[in-house]
């Protein structure tokens, strides 16, 4: 197992249950040998069903690659900067991660904390990609830093089509002011209008920067210089003030779980989230299953264009963790449609596939809930193909190397909650942001 691992050997060796495999890997299932060697799998995807196709597609790898085992541990989407700080520290680093922001592998690559990916996206297939997919992970060497083990449209705008009914309102929201309105009509007691987040975290920082965007703004320029201050971020600062009302009270803290379970407990009337919110709904409140649907999140005029947040969930290989060419190898196994579209069914509309093929695919669009919900999926498909984060806000923008630590300082966060929930002075709050931002991209 030397040198890069190519398609075919990715593609040979096919095993009883379908799946083909070039190498042979174990998922931590407790049936290695003492001297196999181990391969570490990181992810912050991990619900049950999630699990249980990781589980398939290990046991399948390893089935096919006597003597390598593969083990899943799962990290947190607010804790993994800290738990990669450490493993870099301690040396004591994953083979493989997945789901993890595109910015995040852009700054790891640009540190040479990453293995590039060109072995892993040529084995797969780049024909099959959506086109453009990688383009997110160019580096400055002409290579790729990850590739994206799915698509999620993170802020579509969920709405309940009974309760706008019940208020008369004949048309989803498509500005601020209309779903302000909307909110304020649909807003009773034990119900509230939107699950908004203000606290200090990443959720904040991250759909903050959605709200600029949707007001007419950026956080950078295209060529990376600061441009908080002006008037977008304080009409994006004006409209958190005036939605505070129409949020539940824990709203101070909500991150993304909570923000969810808001939507789907049915204590808010609208919610702000990915296609997680389908299973949910069927499997927690299926009383409203029938009256829920989405919509890209609505901007403050509608002139403006609507901007659609994608983390781009990715898959990564940290530089110095061993055993590179079967780690590729494993990487690559997981785009195999045996495995691939389990995984993807595990959580059906929230990790929308990367691969054209899968996503044209009988077996894909056959789920259940795919089905059921097939313009809503496609939808989010769509406005996730075309989505930006603060990595790269717009088509225009140069990658920032410097996104993930930003998100992970929660100045963002920290601006929301001084002006919305501590009263602050718009204008000096943002002075300050402006400031800590500069002095994040000078690192």
């Amino acid at each position: 197992m030397t040198g890069p691992v190519s398609r075919r050997s990715v593609l040979r060796g096919a095993g009883g249950a379908g799946l083909a495999a070039g190498l042979a890997l174990t998922v931590g299932c407790g049936g290695g040998g003492a001297g196999d060697k181990v391969l570490r799998w990181w992810s912050p995807q991990s619900a049950p069903d999630q699990l249980k196709t990781y589980k398939a597609q290990i046991a399948a790898f390893e089935a096919a690659n006597p003597g390598i085992r593969v083990v899943f541990e799962p990290t947190s989407d607010e804790g993994y900067p800290a738990q990669f700080a450490a493993a870099f520290a301690a040396k004591q680093l994953p083979n493989l991660v997945t789901h993890i922001p595109s910015f995040t592998a852009q700054s790891y690559y640009s540190r040479g904390l990453l293995e590039p990916m060109d072995d892993v996206i040529q084995a797969v297939g780049p024909e099959k990609y959506f086109d453009g997919a990688n383009d997110i992970y160019k580096t400055a060497d002409g290579r790729h830093c990850g590739t994206g083990i799915g698509n999620t449209a993170v802020d579509m705008l969920w709405f309940r089509k009974d309760l706008l009914r019940a208020a008369g309102i004949g048309a989803v929201p498509a500005t601020w002011d209309e779903l302000r309105s909307a909110c304020q009509r649909m807003q009773r007691p034990g119900l509230y209008g939107a699950p908004l987040p203000y606290g200090m975290n990443s959720m904040t920082s991250l759909i903050f920067v959605g709200f600029v965007h949707r007001a007419g703004g950026q956080i950078f320029t295209p060529d990376l210089q600061v441009a908080i201050d002006t008037q977008p971020t304080y009409d994006t600062l004006e409209f958190f003030r005036s939605m505070r009302e129409l949020c539940p009270p824990g709203a101070t803290n909500f991150s993304w779980g909570d923000s969810l379970t808001a939507f789907v407990s049915g204590a808010t009337a609208t919610g702000i989230y990915g296609g997680r919110v389908l299973a949910n709904v069927v499997a927690q409140n299926p009383k409203i299953a029938d009256a829920i649907s989405c919509a890209t999140y609505p901007t403050k005029s509608r002139d403006i264009p609507a901007w659609t947040f994608n983390d781009f969930p990715s898959v990564l290989i940290p530089k110095g963790s061993g055993n590179l060419a079967e780690t590729k190898a494993f990487a690559a196994f997981l785009f195999q449609p045996e495995g691939y579209i389990p995984q993807l069914h595990a959580a059906p509309g929230h990790v929308l596939p990367v691969l054209r093929t899968i996503a044209e695919s009988p077996a894909y669009r056959a789920n259940p809930l795919i089905s059921r919900y097939a313009g809503e999926v496609d939808l989010m498909a769509r406005t996730s193909a075309s989505g930006h984060n603060l990595g790269r806000e717009t088509d225009r923008h140069q990658p920032n190397l410097r996104a993930s630590e930003i998100i992970a300082s929660n100045a963002l966060a920290e601006l929301v909650q001084r002006v919305v929930l501590n009263g602050e002075n718009a204008r000096q709050a943002v002075g300050v942001t402006a400031r800590k931002l500069q002095a994040l991209m000078n690192g």
